[in-house]
């Protein structure tokens, strides 16, 4: 049987140039990048070497990366470290109703801390609307947190209007860039960011490694204490070998960057046609054009998407209903909810997301196995009733 991982947007395979670029840092090169000697002065420059690559990346200083276990550890740190670093100048937080987990539960923690949050709503496609923004800043409003691109229907924010209105308002900005890192372009300086989370297993990297970007100059309380590791802003030894696998992984995605997204853009869309053209009453969720180049999310009107995607398991081909991170949550979807997306086609969501390894023949594939599927779900939905 054939098998299609069209599910991206959760995790990427670690590509065969990172793996590589990572081993000797396991057994060879193994020390320990704190420590004087020549073991630890060889990881060191490992370490250094691929803290300037990441910050190439974004247009950011070396010095203004520092390296996370995790996309979330560096949302976490960023809200988490600037709500209590300027607790004394206001406890006002505004962020989005479809940010990912990582932020909201943040948000929610801080909350019970004594902290105000305003979640701006969106639009139809998903999007935050800058005017939005504007509105919800007031005059103790100490950060604003909105995602670059969503993880679950791709939609695009705004982020450089919006970081100009914070910047405009005196207020600092936080972007979750975990999956538009290296797929899109990222500028910190263009897009007026202070803040900025990244992760490495999105684009085909190890997993348990992530970045967070802090402009210079900005205040922030750690999240982790202990050592003096990455200037005393994350204590812990450093994972060297994940963190080379990172700037490994994002020299070859940059490389890559264009073609890929072009590539990424013109499957993603035949993918679309293909549903759309054999299976009636589907509905596109996200914006349709703004939107992330292998993300597409789809509503099956009168099939349930769990259904959906074990019946598409048992044909080889995985995709999610939605963020990795609530799988298993029986409640709808929360960026669904907020777009404004009826309940029933929330349930019916399945997100298809594409990545280096896909092909039109994968696509054709997925189009050719899903009109039985979705006939044999409808039928069976219709009987239920």
């Amino acid at each position: 049987m054939r098998r299609v991982y069209l599910d991206h947007n959760a995790t990427t395979p670690v590509r065969q140039e990172v793996l590589e670029a990572m081993l000797p840092y396991f057994a060879e090169r193994f020390g320990n990048a704190s420590s004087v000697h020549g073991f630890g002065r060889e990881a060191r420059r490992a370490l250094e070497d691929s803290r300037e690559i990441v910050a190439k990346a974004i247009n950011a200083e070396p010095s203004e990366v520092i390296f996370t276990g995790s996309g979330t550890e560096a949302d976490n740190t960023a809200i988490k470290g600037i709500a209590l670093a300027l607790a004394d100048k206001g406890r006002h937080i505004v962020t989005s109703r479809v940010e990912h987990k990582a932020v909201l539960e943040t948000c929610k923690f801080l909350e019970k801390q004594g902290f105000r949050v305003t979640y701006v709503p969106v639009d139809r496609t998903g999007m935050v609307l800058p005017e939005r923004v504007a509105e919800a800043i007031q005059d103790d409003t100490i950060l604003v947190s909105v995602m670059h691109a969503n993880n679950e229907v791709g939609t695009i924010n705004p982020i450089a209007r919006i970081g100009a209105i914070c910047r405009e308002r005196g207020v600092l900005f936080h972007t979750d860039a975990v999956q538009s890192f290296c797929k899109i372009p990222f500028d910190v300086r263009e897009m007026n960011v202070d803040l900025a989370s990244f992760s490495a297993h999105k684009i085909y990297g190890p997993k348990g490694v992530g970045a967070l970007f802090v402009r210079r100059g900005i205040r922030f309380t750690p999240l982790l204490h202990g050592g003096e590791h990455e200037r005393k802003r994350r204590a812990g030894t450093e994972n060297v070998a994940g963190i080379v696998g990172f700037a490994r992984a994002v020299q070859l995605a940059l490389a890559e960057r264009e073609a890929e997204a072009d590539r990424l853009t013109r499957l993603r869309d035949r993918l679309w046609e293909g549903i759309r053209r054999r299976i009636e009453r589907v509905h596109l969720n996200g914006h349709p054009t703004e939107r992330l180049p292998g993300t597409l999310n789809v509503s099956f009107e009168g099939a349930e998407g769990e259904s959906i995607l074990l019946s598409l398991d048992l044909k080889g081909v995985a995709a999610s209903s939605g963020s990795a991170c609530t799988s298993g949550s029986l409640l709808p979807s929360h960026v669904l909810e907020a777009m404004g997306v009826p309940p029933e086609l929330a349930q019916s969501a399945v997100r298809f997301s594409l990545g280096r390894s896909n092909t039109e023949e994968d696509v054709d594939y997925t189009v050719e196995v899903l009109p039985e599927i979705v006939a044999r779900l409808r039928q069976m939905s219709a009987l239920e009733v």
